[in-house]
């Protein structure tokens, strides 16, 4: 039942945080800055373009993603902040009962003292300590100190406090910080403070993390905290966490999962850094919903797939793991995973992009394991390979719908399969920036795939670029396909299936052509290409200014709303930068050759990419 409350409030959330967007695909959107704006001037070359792979350039190719400690919090781009009950926003003065000036209860771990103060019965043994305050209401502990073989547990009735201020406590055989209450637990880094949290590579009772918490667990302050899992998770909630604007927590664990939580996880602010080794291990790891409100969250995964001889089935490492809703609307996202068979972000529902930007790496190739084989590398055809045998990369996967309606999402994959964004139901873009360069499919949807606004760039490293299992159908935005080359094709639909590309509107180029038979109830154009050249699309006053890929696939189609024309090899200025500097909007255009175009009515290319049909 709790979990169906959430969702039901994540959903009323959702509605309200969507994006608008615009109905010139060229009118730049205010609801976010894109840091790279690539408006120097920009000249292309001639040569032919070909091959069986295409290469991109450009800072979609390049950008990096790393543990990032010390850069300040975003201010800006963020969606609103959630919480799912009113007592858990300590900024809410009902729900803050804690008198924080004047501590109920101080520990000192360098020197515990046993004690019973104010309904709070404290004992110590060595140098762990429990704290009991029983049925004593908004108690506030601040704790203090270190201890090299020691921990803090905490029991009661009723919510409570604990201020970490200057804390270091490390238990060689189980949690260093174990909050056994089963009510909320607001943890407060005091100020300026540095605190850590680590455990050892031994139990005594099997515990779940460094730092373990029975009930809700809270993060408020603007101090630090470095949680080092080394038995199982680094922090790990059996209800739901949320993170809060001015945090700076580090967690790491070699073990198992970075961080942990039954009952949901909410990033409203904050900066968040989390890396995990362990194989098949999550950086965050939820069995319920997800969502990213605001914030920098950092997480690299290193560790390879696994075979669960349970399951009977490989599992791979994640950076974001949501067995339920995932939902993107503020702040960042920094996501690399470098283990085989290793994804981004990976949803056991629908995936929501409402707003923020996220940045998605995968490193890995295809895990390969049977049960008594083992390949990390696997590059053999999968068609006839059960798929419980096999685990590829890919930069977001979502086992429902998935929907961008607003921010940045950029995704690379570089190993072998890796594909980039991936739905096993139907996709659904209809503003923001996205863009995918992938080894496999940049953009595939089991289902339907719908494009209506944003600007969407999906190439193909040795497959297609936007590829719908289902039908595809573009009535808005800005489309910048390309695929590898025949047979492949820039843009696909099932057509074997029954299943067709509907081109209604929008802004389209597609180096490496259309699905055959497909419906073009908006007029398109072809010509041949020349590689690492800037193009100039333009129509009704307005201009799209385009980088072509080194190779790629045969011949180029164009569309827009109106007839367009189109330049090669132009020198651009001006604009707004998009994919990482490979698309220029509302660019500024001069030079360049006339470049003559031709009724086009589907299908793929016969030969070389930079050819004729």
């Amino acid at each position: 039942m709790k979990k169906m409350m959430i969702l039901m409030m994540l959903t009323a959330l959702m509605t309200v945080t969507t994006a608008c967007s615009s109905d010139d695909p060229f009118e730049s959107n205010n609801n976010y800055t894109f840091p790279e704006d690539n408006t120097g001037e920009n000249t292309g070359g001639n040569t032919g373009a070909g091959g069986s792979s295409s290469v991109a350039s450009g800072d979609l190719t390049t950008f990096t993603v790393a543990i990032d400690l010390a850069t300040a919090e975003p201010t800006s781009d963020l969606g609103t902040v959630y919480y799912p009950d009113e007592e858990d926003n300590l900024s809410n003065t009902s729900a803050n009962s804690f008198n924080e000036q004047e501590p109920t209860i101080t520990i000192d771990l360098s020197n515990p003292t046993a004690k019973t103060e104010n309904g709070v019965t404290v004992t110590v043994n060595g140098g762990h300590v429990t704290a009991d305050h029983a049925s004593e209401k908004n108690v506030c502990y601040k704790v203090t100190g270190s201890t090299s073989n020691g921990s803090l547990t905490i029991l009661g009735d009723k919510k409570y406090e604990v201020i970490l201020d200057g804390v270091d406590i490390t238990n060689p055989d189980s949690a260093a910080l174990n909050l056994l209450s089963k009510k909320r637990a607001f943890i407060m880094l005091a100020d300026g403070s540095t605190n850590k949290l680590t455990d050892g590579t031994t139990s005594k009772n099997d515990h779940k993390g460094a730092l373990y918490c029975k009930g809700k667990l809270m993060f408020n302050g603007n101090g630090k905290l470095e949680v080092y899992g080394n038995y199982n998770n680094a922090i790990h909630s059996a209800d739901y966490i949320i993170f809060n604007t001015g945090n700076n927590i580090y967690a790491k664990s070699t073990a198992n999962h970075g961080i942990k939580a039954n009952d949901g996880i909410f990033i409203n602010g904050g900066i968040l850094n989390v890396e995990v080794s362990a194989a098949a291990a999550k950086g965050i790891n939820c069995e319920s919903n997800i969502m990213v409100n605001g914030g920098r969250t950092t997480v690299v995964t290193t560790g390879k797939g696994v075979y669960d001889t349970e399951d009977k089935e490989t599992k791979s490492a994640s950076c974001i793991k949501a067995d339920s809703v995932f939902t993107m609307n503020g702040g960042e996202l920094w996501l690399k995973s470098t283990g085989s068979g290793g994804k981004g972000i990976n949803v056991d529902e629908q995936a929501y992009f409402n707003g923020g930007s996220t940045y998605v790496i995968t490193e890995g190739g295809l895990y390969y394991n049977n049960g008594s084989q083992e390949n990390t590398n696997y590059t053999g055809n999968t068609d006839n390979v059960s798929s419980d045998y096999y685990s590829s990369p890919k930069g977001i996967k979502a086992e429902g719908d998935l929907l961008i309606k607003g921010g940045r999402v950029w995704v690379r994959t570089s190993g072998y399969n890796g594909e980039g964004i991936e739905t096993k139901s139907a996709l659904t873009i209809s503003g923001g920036e996205v863009a995918s360069y992938a080894y496999d499919d940049a953009i595939n949807s089991k289902g339907d795939m719908n494009i209506s606004g944003g600007y969407v760039y999906a190439q193909g490293q040795h497959n297609d670029g936007l590829d719908a299992n289902g039908d595809c159908r573009i009535s808005g935005g800005v489309v910048y396909a390309i695929c590898s080359g025949s047979p492949e094709v820039a843009i696909d639909a099932n057509t074997e299936g029954g299943k067709k590309l509907y081109v209604t509107g929008g802004v389209i180029v597609a180096v490496g052509g259309l699905e055959n038979g497909s419906s073009l109830s908006q007029a398109c154009y072809q010509s041949s290409w020349s590689s690492n050249t800037w193009y100039a699309l333009t129509y009704n006053g307005s201009t799209f200014a385009f980088k072509t890929p080194s190779s790629g696939g045969s011949g180029l189609v164009v569309s827009t709303p109106q007839t367009p024309t189109l330049l090669s090899g132009v020198t651009v200025s001006g604009g707004t930068s998009y994919f990482g500097g490979l698309g220029i909007a509302s660019a500024t255009v001069s030079g360049g050759t006339t470049v003559s175009l031709s009724s086009y009515t589907g299908g793929m290319g016969g030969g070389p990419g930079g050819g004729r049909w």
